[in-house]
């Protein structure tokens, strides 16, 4: 397949061109460097296959769970660590390390701290909750009432209702929580990065566009797009439309400076044929819905490539601690 018609060349080349062209940050509370963009755009036809990059094997059960995760409202890492998963396990250690002196609570490693949410149910059910997290907002969004609003339910009853609604959106971006807009206190302690996305029938298929205000292009973003392409599919499913495109849009979109080699290697690589995906018909609901309905088919890829999670984004207490609730 030529460079010109793969669709994983979208991603190579933005890589390509944050090596080249992104312009240097350095992050205000770790002081991890990035060279980043701002505005940038993927389309992916599923008919073509499921955007599953190949020229680096993807952590697929990740991918999985994780989407399921949020697809059910979960919002404590339990569900994720007992199936194997622990691409969250670092958001509810550093809370833990931020109250532990004050509150008295011993010293974890992470690999005790894993194993305590593990093991423990009382512990997972104090330490393992990151409240305010993609489930909650999809399924759970809190009503000042006391109530919830049930984002994602509303958007499938919308686009079936009425196929040509503009209006099929599900966001996870709640100013009362976020950053210096947070009462002192409520502030969360982890950034949402894919904020938005909003279904369309688009010439008689199902669209999905993703906003992701903030994207890490080596990690993060190869798990974005198998996620969402994947979401798309199921809702494909439950409203018996037929899949279109995933539009993947982005604010900002960078690299990790301690991600650059390992980029350059990946770079070097050609990509392989996009897997497809098989929906089982043991669900119609996204409530009865579970991970073992998804069959993967022929993933090939080039190796994994090996690499270190910067820990960064949302609260801040140098930038955000005096400006609460203002």
């Amino acid at each position: 397949m030529s460079k010109s018609k793969h669709p994983e060349y979208q991603y190579l080349d933005l890589m390509q061109r944050l090596i080249d062209e992104g312009g240097r940050q350095e992050d205000a509370l770790t002081g991890d460097v990035t060279y980043s963009l701002f505005g940038a755009q993927m389309r992916y036809d599923l008919n073509q296959g499921l955007p599953l990059l190949t020229t680096k094997k993807v952590y697929w059960k990740g991918v999985l769970h994780e989407l399921y995760w949020f697809m059910s409202g979960q919002t404590n890492i339990k569900y994720l660590i007992d199936n194997g998963v622990h691409i969250w396990d670092d958001y509810p250690l550093r809370i833990y390390n931020e109250k532990r002196e004050k509150e008295g609570w011993p010293e974890l490693s992470k690999e005790e701290f894993v194993e305590k949410i593990a093991t423990d149910d009382e512990f997972a059910k104090q330490h393992g909750e990151l409240p305010r997290i993609y489930g909650e907002m999809w399924r759970k969004w809190p009503r000042k009432n006391g109530g919830s609003v049930d984002q994602l339910r509303w958007v499938i009853e919308e686009v079936m209702a009425d196929p040509h609604c503009h209006n099929a959106i599900v966001t996870s971006w709640n100013p009362e929580y976020l950053y210096a807009m947070a009462l002192p206190g409520e502030g969360a302690r982890f950034p949402i990065c894919h904020n938005m996305y909003q279904i369309n029938l688009c010439n008689g298929k199902l669209c999905l566009q993703l906003y992701q205000r903030s994207a890490d292009i080596f990690l993060g973003v190869p798990f974005n797009i198998a996620s969402y392409a994947l979401l798309l599919q199921i809702l494909s499913k439950v409203t018996g439309y037929p899949v279109g495109e995933f539009v993947h849009t982005f604010g900002d979109v960078h690299i990790y400076e301690k991600h650059l080699e390992q980029a350059k290697e990946q770079l070097g690589r050609e990509p392989l044929p996009f897997p497809t995906v098989t929906l089982s018909d043991d669900f119609d609901s996204i409530d009865n819905f579970r991970p073992e309905h998804v069959t993967l088919n022929d993933y090939q890829s080039h190796p994994p490539i090996k690499a270190e999670l910067a820990v960064v984004g949302g609260y801040n207490a140098k930038v955000h601690k005096d400006r609460e609730g203002t």
